[in-house]
């Protein structure tokens, strides 16, 4: 079961990959400033994660105007992560590289198995206030489940 709400927040630092190179992202680094809303998605290239990313890219003015910083969390090398943001246009948010699986294990939202590939982020959603508590907390064991972007506005309002 993943983290609950009410919980201090796993502090982590993860590698993010862009045009300029390699950069650390550390959730720390909101606290005091922003609110932080935390995507877990399986796989880089798949279609529903596609369609998740892409529906946040298109939505983001909307996390911004309730100063959320958002950031997709994967176990994929952040090397396929900025080819995947590349192929759709750029996510505009920062996609960040759980490859070691510490953090998804931290949040409790690691699959032991998905269709035979050990060790797959669940699709999950955790939102976390400026002080470093979850304020909202959603993971699905079904990969196609979409997060509920309404609840996690409203968890950000």
């Amino acid at each position: 079961m993943a983290i609950a709400t009410g919980t201090k927040a796993p502090d982590f630092t993860l590698k993010s990959k862009n045009e300029e190179g390699l950069a650390d992202v550390a959730l720390s680094d909101n606290f005091g400033k922003s609110s932080t809303v935390l995507l877990f998605f399986p796989f880089a290239f798949s279609s529903v994660c596609q369609d998740e990313l892409c529906s946040i890219r298109d939505s983001l003015a909307d996390y911004e105007g309730l100063s959320a910083q958002v950031y997709g969390i994967s176990v994929d090398s952040p090397f396929s992560q900025e080819a995947f943001a590349q192929a759709n246009d750029g996510f505009k948010f920062p996609l960040l590289s759980d490859f070691n699986k510490d953090v998804s294990t931290a949040y409790d939202v690691l699959f032991e198995d998905l269709f035979g590939f050990k060790g797959v982020s669940k699709r999950s959603a955790f939102v976390i206030d400026k002080k470093g508590t979850v304020v909202y907390s959603e993971s699905s064991d079904d990969p196609k489940q979409l997060p509920d972007f309404e609840a996690i506005k409203a968890a950000l309002a």
